[in-house]
């Protein structure tokens, strides 16, 4: 009996020893590109005649950024939505047909804010 007591109990060891390990998966982490005063970024244009003749170089433009203030009345639709201005950036140069080269003057912008002056709209990029 005592050899049988003895048996399981290896075999019981043996077994825990051998089973794998649950291990869970780290959280995801998002990070954001928060680019403050004195940094250079791109802001993407459609190159329209509209933007190249609104937007100058030495132009000083506000940025802003799209936040959820609640959701609209009509069944099915999509959060409401409200422009905040969180910085201001003077365009430098032009880079390319599509891109200006600008620098934050003042707050701190994020890729995919808008920077907008009048009618012309840019989105911001960060320079790579």
């Amino acid at each position: 009996m005592k050899k049988i007591a003895m048996l399981f109990s290896l075999l019981a060891a043996t077994m825990l020893a051998a089973a794998p390990v649950a291990v869970h998966a780290k959280q995801k982490v998002k990070s954001t590109v928060t680019m403050k005063m004195g940094k250079k970024v791109h802001l993407f244009h459609s190159g329209t005649e509209l933007v190249k003749k609104e937007v100058c170089l030495g132009d000083v433009i506000p940025v802003y950024r799209e936040t959820a203030v609640g959701y609209k009345t009509i069944k099915g639709a999509d959060q409401a939505k409200a422009l905040k201005e969180v910085g201001k950036v003077k365009v430098l140069s032009y880079a390319g047909d599509h891109y200006f080269e600008a620098e934050v003057v003042e707050g701190e912008v994020r890729p995919g804010d808008v920077a907008k002056k009048e009618a012309a709209y840019c989105l911001i990029q960060p320079v790579k």
